[in-house]
């Protein structure tokens, strides 16, 4: 399974995009996250879909100083490969 996620709030400049991929990788996700010009957070991820569940429950609650208003998440069929292990993108 693969997903498409946006999450908006106060997600750059703390740490958010490093707290995605330290849970990503460790529920053995593939794919990428980046920063936004508009100042949200977005990337690509794909695996089990129990765990992509997951991911996007951590996701929605985000850093210790982090504030998420809202999230996006979009399950999608196939394309490219994604990066595994899971990474940051700039």
């Amino acid at each position: 399974m693969r997903a498409i996620f946006r999450v908006r709030g106060r997600v750059q400049g703390v740490g958010f995009r490093h707290f995605a991929r330290t849970e990503a990788q460790a529920l053995g996700l593939a794919g990428w996250v980046r920063n936004d010009p508009d100042g949200a957070v977005s990337g690509e991820v794909a695996g089990d879909p129990s765990r992509l569940e997951a991911l996007r429950d951590r996701l929605a609650l985000g850093p210790a100083f982090g504030r998420v208003s809202g999230l996006d998440w979009n399950t999608c069929d196939g394309g490219e490969s994604l990066p595994l292990p899971f990474e940051v993108r700039s």
